[in-house]
């Protein structure tokens, strides 16, 4: 019998579930069990359990059959619990280190108490971490065990479940369960404390209790945050059969009302429409269990009285007299806005009083650079499925001699582009658009990414001072707030993006449209990009693409390239791909004209050079992830892979060399990477190895049609399924390359950047990240 049950109820946290099971797994005191309880979980947290269970034996996962709540999660965990002792977690958060191994010395000094309760940190999604408000009261407890009606200030400790481990034995012997609906951990919160015959505490902050922007039970507003009465209610019940617990009857009734008017104060719990029927249930039920003779608490007694008197009026009153004067101090602090800005906005709020088209997508990639990457992929593929959609690119004013013939465009921040981003009804970006861009009502919004994660992105940024510098999170959070769809390519992917961009939209698990053209090109295709890259027939081709580096400026070889060059020998051609940020390099530009390299930096598709590489050098760049779908060997050097994890961080180790971690051989040297092509390691057995189980990990949504996937979701209103069904047929029709040139008719709008005349789709553009 393990000395720990800890009961985990998890339901759409698949970007935290891993961290949370190995916070548990790796402690220092293993003499455990894990139960956990997928909750049936639209996304990945049932696949995640069983991976677990399958690698550790102290794992037992539970699947439920329907999605019941987190209280009923947990009582399905309690029924398979062995342990000596009960700890509940939530999906979202983790255990500190020596947190088991803490609680397990003072349950052993305290003889096994009913109840151990100790501390907590709140975890918030800006990197913040915030203590609990109880440290002084545990630790003044000491190693002291005794009962509620001994310490009723302990009343006050957080109502929660995860903040305390339970007695097994006392809690099934009493036939505590969780209740349906949210709120229902406050109310075996304190049943629990009312029933407990030997209290004990310790000061062990070993909770991080994850405060997520989105995706709480209780951080969005609606008619379950009405259950708080019914559970309070089902409190003073269970108070009525039990006269020895009444002198607790005024502190408890002080907790509960506290309680709904913290609710009611938050508009993530009750929206502006439900604040006057919620004031009034709140009032009903105050004067329903007010007990005789109370007498409010001093700092919040104008809102007991409002209750009391069942006046949300006079509610409202002093509420308003409270935001006016923190209004007052804000508006000190504004300053007054450019006069420009202030124009602009006021012709994009008279562009937004006119209707939606239904027939306008605005399109933009890596701010404005052009026609690229995976918003160029379904801009391609609507013309072709939805002709009726007008397409139109946003993009930079040094951008619009690089555009294909017929693409209609406008540039970033004149008149047109915010006629264009008010009347819009498709917003389809790879990155963002501008801050003061408005989500209308009716329109559609997707993000779709330009990269599978390796390095840590959107607020787990917050941590790396280099990679984070200059950003408002702020900001980042109100543009991620627009977006309705986003992209997926992998497991992985949609584990981070949850986490790290935390908003209301849904995630499409599509793949990447931008490689598309990986299962669509032809033998031909590649012999004319050979031909046009001036690549001899029978070279091997080698593509050196890396990445950027936050912790310095300029483009700096990590390698010397003659020297690669020359090693690779006189059959071999060098592509090299500096990062589109990077301005072009003198340096290159000479060892091309010596004929060691060739430069290919400006190139407009890395999908052209990716198809025409026999093999992909590269360090920590997102090409790897697209790269692998050719099933092409790919070589890792990471000559600094010690100062980019401490300066950006990652996901994964990739140099680690396990499967699904590395995709092939790595060098950490110039004389390494030399030998892996000098004694064919590049392609070996084992590289093969590593790559097949890299692909398998993040190559598992690319199929061909993430494109036509996305098109008949967000243009034709054809759901997963139905996307899925005329994908396989096109399939099975076997269209022409995106390679092969052929004509589509184009729908002119009112705005036009260049002449009319028919379009000509030209390759995708992509960049990597």
């Amino acid at each position: 019998m393990p000395r720990f049950s800890i009961v985990i109820a998890a339901y759409r946290v698949q970007g935290f579930l891993s961290s949370c099971l190995d916070s548990a797994l790796a402690q220092s005191f293993d003499d455990i069990e894990v139960v956990a309880v997928d909750d049936c979980s639209p996304d990945h947290c049932g696949t995640i359990v069983d991976e677990y269970a399958a690698r550790d034996s102290r794992v037992v996962p539970v699947h439920q059959q329907v999605n019941s709540g987190p209280g009923h999660a947990r009582n399905a965990g309690v029924e398979q619990a062995t342990g000596d002792y009960l700890l509940f977690l939530d999906g979202d958060d983790t255990l500190a280190p020596g947190t088991l191994q803490g609680l397990a010395d003072r349950l052993d000094l305290c003889e096994d108490p009913d109840i151990l309760y100790f501390n907590h940190v709140r975890t918030y999604w800006w990197d913040r971490a915030e203590p609990s408000l109880f440290g002084g009261l545990l630790a003044s407890a000491g190693t002291d065990v005794f009962s509620i009606q001994e310490r009723p200030e302990f009343l006050r400790i957080f109502a929660m479940s995860s903040n305390r481990v339970y007695n097994r034995a006392f809690y099934t012997r009493h036939g505590f369960a969780f209740s349906e609906g949210i709120y229902e951990d406050a109310l075996l919160s304190y049943k629990t404390m009312l029933t407990a015959e030997r209290i004990a505490c310790v000061d062990l902050v070993g909770l991080e209790y994850r405060q997520r922007r989105v995706g709480a039970s209780t951080g969005s507003p609606g008619e379950k945050h009405f259950a708080i009465f019914k559970q309070y209610a089902r409190l003073f019940e269970f108070l009525d059969g039990r006269p020895h617990l009444e002198p607790l009857r005024p502190m408890l009734f002080e907790r509960a009302v506290s309680h709904f008017l913290f609710c009611l104060g938050r508009r993530s719990r009750v929206a502006a429409e439900d604040r006057p029927r919620f004031f009034d249930r709140a009032a009903a039920w105050y004067r329903g269990h007010v007990p005789d003779g109370f007498t409010p608490p001093a700092d919040a007694e104008w809102r007991f009285e409002a209750l009391a008197r069942g006046s949300f009026v006079r509610y409202r009153e002093h509420e308003l007299t409270e935001r006016a004067a923190a209004g007052a101090r804000k508006l000190k602090r504004m300053t007054r806005r450019p006069l420009a800005a202030r124009a602009k906005r006021s012709l994009y709020r008279v562009h937004r009083r006119r209707s939606v088209d239904p027939n306008l997508a605005v399109y933009s990639a890596y701010w404005g650079r052009g026609v690229l990457c995976n918003p160029a992929a379904i801009y391609y593929k609507a013309k072709e499925l939805a002709p009726e959609v007008h397409g139109l690119w946003v993009v930079r004013k040094a951008a619009v001699d690089s555009l294909p013939e017929g693409v209609d465009y406008v540039i970033s921040g004149t008149r047109d582009f915010y006629w264009a981003m008010a009347r819009a009804k498709y917003l389809i970006n790879n990155v963002n658009f501008a801050n003061d861009v408005v989500k209308r009502p009716g329109t559609v919004h997707l993000q779709t990414f330009h990269g599978t994660p390796l390095k840590c992105m959107g607020l787990d940024q917050q941590r790396y001072p280099a990679a984070a510098s200059g950003m408002s999170f702020g900001n980042l959070l109100k543009r991620v707030d627009r977006w309705d769809y986003a992209l997926s390519a992998n497991r992985h992917s949609s584990e981070v993006w949850e986490r790290v961009y935390p908003a209301s939209y849904r995630l499409l698990e599509y793949g990447y449209p931008r490689n598309d053209v990986f299962f669509s090109a032809s033998a031909d295709d590649v012999r004319r990009i050979r031909k046009e890259l001036e690549i001899p027939d029978g070279a091997r081709t080698v593509l050196y693409a890396p990445t950027i580096r936050d912790y310095q400026k300029g483009f700096t070889p990590r390698l010397d390239l003659e020297r690669f060059s020359r090693a690779l020998g006189p059959d071999a051609v060098l592509l090299v791909r500096a990062h589109y940020s990077y301005q072009p390099q003198a340096g290159l530009r000479q060892l091309q004209e010596a004929g060691l390299v060739v430069d290919v930096s400006r190139h407009p598709s890395v999908e052209e050079l990716c198809l025409a590489a026999d093999v992909l050098v590269t360090d920590y760049s997102s090409i790897m992830f697209d790269y692998a779908n050719l099933d092409r060997p790919i070589v890792v050097y990471a000559d600094d892979w010690d100062i980019y994890q401490a300066t950006r961080g990652v996901y994964f180790d990739l140099l680690s060399g396990r499967p699904g971690d590395t995709p092939g051989p790595v060098a950490r040297t110039e004389d390494e990477l030399i030998a892996v092509f000098g004694d064919d390691r590049w392609r070996d057995d084992e590289a093969t190895a590593l790559r097949t189980a890299f692909r398998a990990r993040f190559c598992q949504f690319d199929d061909g049609h993430a494109a036509e996937r996305v098109v008949r979701t967000l243009m034709l209103g054809q759901d997963a399924a139905d996307a899925a069904d005329a994908a396989d047929a096109a399939e099975v029709a076997s269209p022409p390359s995106v390679f092969q040139r052929h004509d589509l008719p184009v729908k002119r709008g009112l705005i036009t950047g260049v002449p009319p005349h028919a379009a000509r789709p030209t390759p995708l553009s992509p960049d990597h990240n």
